[in-house]
């Protein structure tokens, strides 16, 4: 019987993609209303420029009216100064709105990310976490750039319609059946582009994914010259890219093309028809020239949204993958009740566990009973693949067992939060991640908020603290990326100490001795001795410097317990030296054929 989904976020397709950004988008409505109304009045004021220019050639030339021009003057110039400060307050208002965007669903998804259980975290490669951040700064881009602004300005070039309609009736049909012609040619951008946009982002994902592997390992892609290895796979997955670009370019500037062709036709068909209508004096010259100009706001956000459907489609495809990372099930986040440090017994009954989650696949943990207790050193062992550093994982809480249990203090796991299991149990994984910041930071890293006095006894006890402060600026060095700047046995200890910042009553490491001189082993000894003395202290090694000091022993075989008890009458069966092999004996020459006998 398998454990009930982790509490918090709802199982995956319980609601709509869309909704977080419904959610996102409800408390901005009053903005969006301010907007609207922005964008009503940009657009009107937008009429007086072609108004302007119609009443100088219908009234002042014609008449010679000069006062009339000058009134003209000063009544445009207080127009376009007031546009001005409309098109400011606009462009404020789309910045705070970004601004909160950013903040929210960068700040919702940094979250969603540090609860999602590991395995489901585990299940999607680095570069497609990363894109998700890129996918916030689409969401934003598009809801507070020029893509919102073209949207808020839509539904306003009716009124240019309208009063295309009214200073040059004869006109009007020539408008309507270009404008309808628009909004054809951006409808079918949008499909075609959409279509080749997301061909594109796949094709581009997988070769961003290499790039990613590629420079997570660079030490060791140039230290064994895996360029040329790589090459082929890389030029494959560019290539795909580059090809998957050009159809996206070519489709995208064919229907811009076309956009500005039907916006010269139009200009043309207007001219000529105005012509004929001013020739027949059902039209003034004013008229014809201000619709001209008119055009150009009726015209403008219809081409410009015909180029901007790329934009479009990468919202939508970012919307639906932030929708999907949010509905995904979370680690427990809230605690019931405050509980003290816990005296740190760990058991494990009945415990099944498989990647793969199906109830046929082979399981990777199979464990009826084990118990952990403080007082003492545990060792694990096992050859690789036996589910040494997948049973430490389930032991911390990261992944729950597809059946049975591991109790803490008598506790199910289960019902502790991320956060707490944490604090009591420390952690050293076998690939040491540190952070490019200070040497106090990365320990300190381990216990949020911890004095300095817990980060010196934490860098003591790690055997570390004599390297530090041999260091020109001691806690403060920074140590560069992934802790570049320091040897493999320092950046080992440095988070031994983390994981000891915080007091943990358990604490698990992984081959910890792995990066370490003899010397440096014979010190971790020492303080794994010590620390153990008051915690539960469990570790993956098959060190000769480390196992000596050990009280127990688990052996792992394809994730099962082979043997499991006190060290002193587990490791002489281990070690053991066996008995040379006794040769067989030689086979016994055959008999020398008789003189005169037949061959």
């Amino acid at each position: 019987m398998s454990n009930p989904p982790p509490t918090g976020s709802p199982p995956s397709g319980s609601a709509d993609k869309t909704d977080w950004l419904s959610e996102l988008i409800s408390p901005l409505r009053t903005v969006g209303r301010e907007m609207l109304v922005t964008s009503l009045f940009v657009n009107l004021l937008a009429l007086a420029v072609p108004i302007f220019v119609m009443q100088v050639y219908d009234r002042v030339i014609g008449h010679s009216g000069m006062e009339t021009l000058k009134g003209l003057l000063i009544g445009i110039a207080l127009v376009l100064a007031f546009d001005y400060v409309l098109k400011q307050t606009r462009g404020r208002v789309m910045q705070m709105v970004a601004l909160r965007i950013d903040v929210d669903i960068g700040t919702r998804l940094f979250d969603k990310m540090n609860r999602l259980p590991l395995r489901i975290l585990e299940t999607r490669p680095a570069a497609h976490w990363r894109q998700l951040f890129q996918d916030v700064d689409t969401v934003r881009n598009t809801l507070s750039g020029g893509t919102a602004l073209l949207l808020t300005d839509l539904p306003f070039v009716f009124i240019f319609l309208g009063v295309i309609y009214v200073i040059g009736q004869p006109l009007a049909l020539v408008f309507v059946i270009t404008f309808a012609a628009f909004i054809i040619l951006a409808w079918r951008s949008g499909q075609r582009l959409g279509q080749s946009a997301k061909a594109e982002k796949n094709v581009t994902a997988n070769r961003d994914a290499l790039i990613s592997e590629m420079i997570a390992g660079r030490g060791t892609v140039k230290a064994v010259a895996l360029d040329k290895a790589l090459r082929p796979l890389w030029e494959e997955r560019q290539a795909g890219a580059i090809e998957h670009s050009i159809q996206r370019g070519a489709i995208a500037d064919g229907y811009v093309n076309l956009g500005g062709m039907l916006t010269l036709m139009a200009n043309v068909m207007v001219t000529a028809v105005g012509a004929v209508y001013i020739i027949d004096h059902q039209l003034s010259m004013g008229a014809l020239i201000a619709c001209n100009m008119l055009s150009a706001r009726l015209y403008g956000p219809i081409n410009q949204l015909v180029g901007a459907w790329r934009g479009f489609g990468a919202f939508r495809q970012a919307v639906a993958r932030l929708g999907e990372t949010f509905e995904m099930a979370e680690d427990r986040v809230e605690t019931t009740i405050t509980r003290e440090r816990p005296a740190g017994v760990l058991r494990v009954e009945n415990v099944v566990f498989t990647y793969g989650g199906e109830t046929n696949a082979p399981a990777t943990i199979d464990i009826a009973a084990l118990d952990f207790r403080p007082g003492g050193l545990t060792a694990i062992l096992g050859k690789n693949g036996s589910g040494k550093t997948t049973l430490l994982k389930l032991l911390m809480g990261l992944y729950p067992p597809f059946s049975g249990r591991v109790l803490l203090d008598d506790g199910d796991m289960a019902q502790f939060t991320r956060h707490e299991l944490a604090g009591w149990i420390g952690y050293v994984p076998q690939e040491t991640l540190l952070f490019n910041a200070t040497i106090r930071d990365n320990i300190a890293y381990g216990a949020p908020g911890c004095s300095d006095q817990a980060i010196l006894e934490a860098a003591h006890a790690a055997g570390v603290h004599s390297a530090i402060v041999d260091m020109p600026d001691g806690y403060a060095t920074t140590i560069g990326e992934a802790g570049s700047r320091l040897s493999a046995g320092q950046r080992q200890r440095i988070a031994i100490a983390r994981a000891l910042a915080g007091n943990p009553a358990i604490l698990l490491l992984d081959e910890p001795s792995a990066s370490l001189d003899r010397q440096a082993e014979e010190d971790l000894r020492a303080a794994l001795q010590a620390m153990a003395r008051t915690r539960t202290v469990v570790v993956v090694t098959h060190s000769a410097v480390l196992l000596p000091a050990c009280r127990d022993v688990v052996v792992l075989d394809k994730g099962k317990v082979a043997a499991s008890g006190l060290a002193a009458d587990i490791l002489p069966r281990l070690f053991a030296p066996r008995p040379a092999p006794v040769p067989a004996p030689a086979p016994a020459p055959a008999p020398a054929p008789a003189i005169g006998a037949a061959p």
